[in-house]
């Protein structure tokens, strides 16, 4: 059954307005049943429940195709920016960004096609760090926590003015 095509089908209607009711529990298949929905190849098929089959019906139309694209897209954006701007930080930058990169894999194929890079990178990366002996691993705790306290220190001292070597010798002297 085509979604696309407006001919009519067996019971009258458009496939693309068949389909809708299928996806919206209206129609059942040709049994009537209501929870089986034929592929087309003829084998029937069991339709998602839950919140699948809640944005299967959202995007059963046009409208809610395109207004469900586009609220993804700006709720996955606001976070992978908004990650992006706390990876220099102390905190789950990254995190905010892969999840970001999650809710846009929900409806965009490349931010899919990114999440698995990230995902094969992280796992390729521990598993190197893995192989490698207690010095290494050490090394690059060390060089990942001076990374984080430079961080920490020029963006304080660069955003609001605050030095915090000086600071702590002030408190020293006291």
């Amino acid at each position: 059954m085509t979604i696309s095509g407006g001919t009519p089908d067996a019971q009258g209607g458009t496939a693309r307005q068949t389909r809708a009711a299928d996806l919206r529990g209206e129609t059942g298949g040709p049994s009537g049943a209501g929870d089986e929905d034929p592929g087309p190849g003829g084998d029937a098929t069991v339709r998602r429940s839950g919140i699948q089959g809640w944005l299967d019906g959202i995007r059963s139309t046009r409208t809610g195709h395109l207004t469900l694209k586009f609220v993804i897209g700006v709720i996955g954006a606001v976070l992978v920016i908004g990650g992006l701007i706390m990876v220099p930080f102390p905190g789950p930058g990254w995190l905010v960004v892969f999840a970001g990169l999650a809710v846009l894999a929900t409806e965009f194929h490349w931010a899919r096609r990114l999440l698995e890079f990230g995902r094969r990178t992280l796992a390729a990366w521990t598993a190197w760090l893995g192989r490698r002996g207690w010095t290494v691993r050490i090394l690059v705790v060390l060089a990942a926590a001076v990374a984080a306290a430079a961080i920490v220190y020029y963006g304080l001292k660069l955003s609001l003015g605050i030095d915090l070597i000086e600071e702590a010798r002030r408190l020293l002297d006291r």
